[in-house]
């Protein structure tokens, strides 16, 4: 008899119970705050006197839009005395041209850190329409950089550079950068 009203009690719980929000359009838009997860992939470009570096991707329903980020080092190849200080440097050590040959600048620079590393970084608009804005990063320790370019598509610049400073700032990117540097 118990069990009998239990399960009444049960039943009619689910019944008075509000239906699930249906799937709309709005759930198509991008998510107010953005919850990057990032998942590693295949180099894509070919080896150059850099070698490979390590490629990511934020997929739209974490990022918003889909933003790939590919990441490597250029051992002695930075300014030891001052590193990525300014917009000059960043261009000459930078890995813009792995994503378009033709980018213009969007203003100035500025200055980031990733953990005790200091850098820049500068926004450009890619002359491929499919491309959008392009991120350019560059930090340094000593004469030792580590380069970082993102395809940021028609994302909101002001939310996405924060989220891929934060995953270069990440234990999993650090951890790396560390063991590169040994």
């Amino acid at each position: 008899m118990k069990k009998a009203i239990l399960c009444i009690v049960a039943a009619s719980g689910l019944l008075a119970a509000p239906a699930a929000p249906r799937d709309t359009a709005a759930s198509a838009q991008p998510p107010a705050e953005l919850r990057p997860a990032w998942t590693e992939f295949k180099w894509p470009f070919p080896v150059d006197q850099w070698g490979i570096g390590r490629a990511f991707v934020c997929k739209p329903a974490e990022c918003g839009v889909e933003v790939k980020l590919y990441l490597r080092p250029k051992i002695g190849f930075c300014k030891c005395a001052t590193g990525v200080d300014d917009d000059e440097e960043l261009e000459r050590i930078g890995d813009l041209a792995l994503i378009s040959d033709n980018a213009r600048a969007l203003g100035s620079g500025r200055v980031i850190e990733v953990a005790w590393m200091q850098g820049r970084s500068r926004t450009y608009g890619a002359t491929d329409p499919t491309k959008g804005r392009v991120l350019s990063i560059g930090f340094n320790d000593r004469c030792d950089v580590f380069v970082a370019v993102a395809t940021l598509g028609v994302g909101n610049r002001e939310v996405l550079e924060p989220a891929v400073l934060a995953f270069l700032n990440s234990e999993r990117v650090l951890r790396w950068v560390k063991w590169v540097l040994l």
